[in-house]
């Protein structure tokens, strides 16, 4: 069997866009990827909107399974992807391999949310790493 390579999402605070990120990558791709989400600062809990509408859109409950994680949290990783921070991305210790740039959806309308959770489901079951 070979290996399934290891997918980084970070984010500053990983509460939202890097959790939701990492619960699709779980949900649609594990087959293929180990899944994580970190960041360099900590948050003390899931943004609530994301944990609402991921249950809403996809019938998982984050709370449940995730939690916010420093980079130094989790294991060294094949592929590390940037949400698109609005301020500076984190320093990592490498280069990211992907920037997705995506607009933080924290205060927003659930509409905008669900617009940014459909462009994180089409990038993570986009994703081509070998």
């Amino acid at each position: 069997m070979e290996k399934k390579l290891k997918v980084a999402f970070i984010c500053v605070h990983n509460s939202c866009r890097s959790q939701i990120a990492e619960a699709l990558g779980k949900k649609l791709m594990s087959n293929k990827y180990d899944f994580y989400s970190c960041g360099t600062v900590l948050k003390d809990q899931i943004n609530q909107d994301a944990v609402r509408i991921m249950k809403e859109l996809y019938q998982i409950d984050m709370e449940k399974t995730q939690y916010s994680k420093l980079i130094t949290d989790i294991p060294e990783v094949d592929v590390a992807i940037s949400m698109g921070c609005d301020v500076k991305c984190p320093y990592i210790g490498r280069n990211f391999d992907e920037s997705w740039d995506l607009a933080d959806p924290t205060g927003r309308d659930d509409e905008f949310f669900k617009n940014i959770i459909k462009e994180i489901e089409n990038h993570v079951i986009n994703l081509n790493y070998k």
